[in-house]
């Protein structure tokens, strides 16, 4: 776990874009989010590094996963600069800079399909 191998509160002010998608991926998989990707977005986009999509069953799990990458990725000193969406809307996003995490319903996800409109961007990781 990602937790485990930094010791100190103070040392996440050296954590890198990479770590913190990667911990967003991390609390999606734990709250059992569906269709989890993490794309490396740096060559495709001026915008961000990493995009972390993922998609829940219901607007509850989508409400508990968006406040398990929230509050996990908060409690280690990083807060995101925008977020939007809510459950009842189907897709809720967080900015954290580098990184965007975007936690949809099933319908939306099938509906935008935004792993297929980034697909050009390398998929670091990919839990079905």
């Amino acid at each position: 776990m990602l937790n485990d191998t930094i010791k100190k509160k103070e040392d996440w002010s050296l954590l890198k874009a990479e770590d913190i998608a990667h911990l967003a991926v991390e609390m999606a998989s734990e709250k059992k989010a569906r269709d989890i990707v993490m794309l490396n977005v740096a060559e495709k986009c001026s915008f961000a590094s990493y995009f972390v999509l993922c998609s829940a069953e219901s607007d509850r799990q989508l409400e508990a996963i968006w406040q398990a990458i929230l509050d996990s990725i908060k409690d280690n000193g990083i807060l995101p600069q925008h977020k939007e969406g809510t459950p009842q809307s189907g897709w809720m996003l967080a900015d954290f800079g580098s990184v965007i995490v975007h936690v949809m319903t099933i319908t939306e996800w099938d509906y935008y399909k935004l792993d297929k409109l980034w697909a050009a961007a390398p998929a670091v990781v990919r839990i079905q």
